[in-house]
């Protein structure tokens, strides 16, 4: 039988609200804006607003779905909700939970690259003691994690306006008006090959969800953190990205493992400052990812969706011990075996497909109609049906190219 005790529903929307930047700012910048400036050249803002566009749009699905369906199990219990179909919900939450893992891997692997400005130590060494270490952070309490990504959360956002303001007067690679100028018909592919890889940048909103059996009035909350994480992530993403292509050559921001750190190099300052805010910041999605694919498990548990032995919650904590660990020893696996950009790919088309699931399910619903409970957030039913015809032309972008 599972534990009777019950995880601890004490989170604020401010809380929640920072813990969602905190994920979805993490990584995406930090690590992956050399990346995806690779393949979108200087469209590189364009990469980032088309992906804040698709997941805006799925953003909003999730909001309403949050909102009607207040479970840790997350996108499991809405596909579940939405068709009866037990075997697509186990699919969907393990494939939910594979993708928390590799995005914490991925993560995991950027720290390497601004932890070497300052020590040098083997990658497997500094990619195992982090692992470690933020697996027992999940496991001290949801009020200390999330103390702690709200705390990391404030370093990050003061790191990327340093990064804003130093860069402003730095030397100039390429003007606004070649990086603001609309991409020709050849430009085009290479934006959208950058958005898929920069979507990895916004994955973080359905975090969010798994929180719901932890978050004080979920059917109000929720919904209303996901938009602001979203709306305060992009505007972000726009700003640094317009930057990063205006003060570097294109070749040297793909080359960088530590980008930022590049760009402040290249303004005349120190990397010091923002290399250990850099570090800062990949901690915390990483950490967010461990809470999420733990709660996601336990959540599928509750609902018989996954072994009953993953319901556990410790009675000191009020955590899913057995699950933190779990994920805790597949990440290091993981990050141990894949480098960077693959492990950013497989997230991104993992999400993209799950999203077009959930979108699809917010649509059944609706259409279905019916009654429902007193509180619940709704949106046009046009919202879910574009965000699934975008999720799906995404991917079979991605899949031709």
């Amino acid at each position: 039988m599972p534990d009777p005790v019950a995880l601890k529903r004490s989170l604020s929307l401010p809380v929640t609200s920072f813990y969602g930047i905190g994920t979805i700012i993490g990584a995406g910048i930090y690590v992956l804006i050399g990346k995806v400036g690779a393949v979108a050249g200087l469209f590189l803002p364009y990469a980032f607003l088309l992906a804040g566009i698709i997941a805006a749009l799925t953003a909003l699905s999730y909001a309403e779905l949050s909102s009607r369906f207040p479970h840790s199990a997350g996108s499991a219990a809405y596909i579940q909700n939405a068709w009866q179909r037990r075997w697509l919900a186990q699919l969907v939450g393990f494939l939910v939970a594979v993708t928390g893992i590799v995005s914490a891997a991925t993560i995991a692997n950027g720290f390497v690259g601004y932890l070497a400005l300052f020590i040098q130590i083997p990658d497997y060494l500094a990619i195992t003691l982090l692992v470690a270490l933020l697996t027992l952070i999940a496991l001290w309490g949801i009020n200390e994690s999330a103390l702690t990504v709200t705390v990391v959360t404030l370093i990050e956002v003061g790191g990327l306006l340093f990064v804003i303001y130093v860069c402003r007067q730095a030397p100039v690679a390429n003007a606004w008006n070649q990086i603001f100028a609309f991409p020709d018909t050849g430009a085009w592919a290479g934006v959208l090959v950058g958005s898929f890889l920069a979507f990895y940048a916004f994955i973080g909103f359905e975090d969010m969800v798994n929180l719901a059996e932890e978050v004080r009035n979920p059917r109000r909350t929720l919904p209303r953190a996901i938009m602001i994480a979203i709306g305060v992530s992009t505007l972000l993403y726009m700003v640094v990205a317009a930057l990063a292509v205006r003060t570097l050559p294109v070749p040297e921001l793909a080359q960088s493992a530590a980008p930022l750190a590049t760009m402040v190099t290249n303004a005349g300052h120190s990397t010091n400052f923002i290399g250990i805010i850099s570090m800062f910041a990949v901690v915390n999605g990483a950490l967010v990812q461990i809470i999420m694919a733990s709660r996601l498990l336990y959540g599928m548990a509750k609902r018989n969706l996954a072994p009953q032995i993953f319901a556990g919650i410790s009675a000191r904590t009020q955590t899913p011990v057995v699950s933190t660990v779990l994920v805790g020893g597949i990440i290091l696996v993981f990050a141990l075996w894949l480098p960077l950009t693959v492990l950013a790919k497989i997230t991104a088309f993992i999400m993209l497909v799950i999203f077009s699931l959930v979108n699809l399910s917010l649509f059944a619903i609706k259409v279905r109609g019916g009654e429902t409970e007193a509180g619940v957030i709704r949106y046009p039913i046009a919202f879910p049906a574009l965000a699934f015809l975008l999720c799906v032309a995404l991917i079979g972008f991605q899949l031709i190219a």
